[in-house]
This record gives structure tokens, C-alpha cells and sequence, in this order.
């Protein structure tokens, strides 16, 4: 089922068009990865999908809800954080979320004990927000987020600030809400290596548009190389060369992964009288590729 669907979006601040006719959809029980360079987009697109601006056009839906028709009923459905969550430290967690429970209509009393339970803060619920670790502020924050029982959770940055047991922490804890939730989290991160664990599909915005969008199994496969040790590395280059573009490593020879070939330029290698003596798949971490797509941008 698509939870949200953002359809040729744009976003225009004067004369420059900042977003350019941008296109993407969750589904639920999903992780999807927002990645972009600075100046890219991500956080403008981010504010348009929370409701905090408009776009200049397109469209945006929240199962099923336009949210420039049905803004309240689409609104419904969104749980978000944007950046840091907003707390009182000199309440406690439960205070807090009794503060917000109170702005939502209808809001049923057993759904407090709920999301306690479901981000884990059982234990220190009635102690003051003061007095929590970043970690548990974040997991408060997503349970404020959380109290309105909404198909889709937007987290942005959720590992910022946390070391690396509350960054393993948290990824496990996102995970689990997509699962045991059927949530659709949308992540924006600058963590590649936790964007590359953490989620199902990943969305890369470059320039206001989104350049690629798919699995990460699959971008990865896509962008797959062979490494070839050879000798003599010349003779080797210059018969691969025939079949695929080549590339010089360091004193291997790189070609793209091809399992049906591979095979057979190995045996036609062995047979003009080169050694073969190293044949090895490497397939990219999540940072190369998007260096590649986006021209070495650095991400936001």
C-alpha cells in the first residue's frame, strides 16, 4: 500500500526553482533513505511533506489524503520530527506527551501507555526530560510523534549527536517500528553507512531532483566492478578492452561485474597466456556510489 505519494513536486522562492519537479512514494512497513549534497533540496522538500511550507506545484498525498485539499485529514496520518524534538526539560516525559496528547482530537487515553512501551521508556517515563540521555530525548520525541497513530513517521537526522551504541540503538529501534508497526520512516541522514543498514529503498536528491531511486541492494548491484590481478597486466588490459571498459587499480585491472562473462574472458585470458591470478567482486558501500551520482557533492 503507498502511504505517501509526492508527485512532480516543485518548490520556486522568487525566480529560482529550488525543487524541480521531484517524484517518490512509501509504502508501509518500509525504511526509505533521503540522501542529499548541501544546497540539493532535502530539507525543503522535508518541510513540504510536514505541512510546514507549499509547494509551488505538484501534488502531495498521505494515504490517499491531498495535502493542499484534505491538509487536516492528510496531517492525520504524519508523524514527524524535524531536526530536534521540541521538549520541556523541566517536565517530565510523561508531562510532555500529556502536554501534546491534549492538541490531538479524539485522542484515546490508552494510547499513552502504548507508545511508552513501544519506544522503550517505561522506566524513566516520570522523570524530567532534564535528565535524559540524547538517545532517550530522541526515543521521547518519536513517541510525541507517534501519539496520533500515524501511518507515516518522517525523522530527520534521528542519529545526530548519538555515539556509536546509540546510533546501533536507534537503527534497531526504527527498524522495529517499520516492522512490528507497518510504519512508513522516511530518514534523512549524512550517515551513508547507517543509511546503507537502516533502510529498504533510498531516494537521492541532487540540484532539487531525484537522480535515483531503488533499493540499495539494487543501486549497489548496479554499480558492481571485477577486480583482476594479471600478468602481464598490458597483454591482460588490452583483451579485456574488447569486451568491457577497463580501468587501471592499483596493479589490478577493474571491469564491471558481468557473471555471465566473467567466465569465459577468464578462460580467453588463460588461453593468450595470461596469468590469472586474482578474480574478486566488490561491490560498492552506499558513500561511493553517491559520490558517483552526484558529482562528489558533499552530503548535507
Amino acid at each position: 500500500m503507498i502511504t505517501l505519494a509526492v508527485k512532480d513536486v516543485r518548490k520556486r522562492i522568487g525566480k529560482k526553482e529550488i525543487i524541480k519537479g521531484i517524484n517518490f512514494e512509501l509504502y508501509d512497513g518500509e525504511v526509505f533513505g533521503f540522501l542529499g549534497p548541501n544546497g540539493a533540496g532535502k530539507t525543503t522538500t522535508i518541510r513540504m511533506l510536514t505541512g510546514l511550507i507549499k509547494p509551488t506545484s505538484g501534488s502531495i498525498s498521505i494515504c490517499g489524503w491531498d495535502l493542499k485539499k484534505d491538509f487536516t485529514k492528510a496531517m492525520m496520518n504524519m508523524g514527524c520530527i524535524v531536526e530536534n524534538p521540541e521538549l520541556y526539560g523541566f517536565l517530565t516525559g510523561y508531562e510532555n506527551l500529556v502536554h501534546f496528547a491534549r492538541m490531538i482530537p479524539g485522542f484515546e487515553n490508552n494510547r499513552m501507555n502504548e507508545v511508552i512501551s513501544l519506544v522503550g521508556l517505561n522506566q524513566r517515563i516520570h522523570d524530567k526530560v532534564k535528565t535524559y540521555s540524547l538517545g532517550m530525548r530522541q526515543r521521547l520525541g518519536i513517541a510525541q510523534a507517534l501519539l496520533g497513530n500515524p501511518k507515516v513517521l518522517i525523522l530527520d537526522e534521528p542519529t545526530n549527536g548519538l555515539d556509536p551504541a546509540g546510533i546501533r540503538e536507534m537503527r534497531q529501534f526504527i527498524r522495529e517500528l517499520a516492522e512490528r508497526e507497518g510504519l512508513s520512516v522516511l530518514v534523512s541522514s549524512h550517515l551513508l553507512s547507517e543509511i546503507q543498514l537502516l533502510c529498504d529503498r533510498v531516494a537521492i536528491i541532487s540540484k532539487g531532483t531525484v537522480i535515483k531511486t531503488d533499493r540499495v541492494e539494487a543501486l549497489l548491484s548496479s554499480q558492481e566492478k571485477m577486480i583482476w590481478n594479471l600478468n602481464p597486466i598490458d597483454k591482460g588490459e588490452e583483451i579485456l578492452s574488447k569486451y568491457t571498459e577497463v580501468t587501471r587499480g592499483e596493479g589490478t585491472l577493474i571491469t564491471e561485474f558481468d557473471e555471465d562473462q566473467a567466465a569465459e574472458w577468464c578462460r580467453e585470458l588463460v588461453s593468450l597466456g595470461v596469468r590469472v591470478t586474482g578474480m574478486n567482486r566488490k561491490l560498492p558501500a552506499l558513500e561511493d556510489l553517491f559520490l558517483e551520482l552526484t558529482g562528489g557533492d558533499s552530503i548535507d
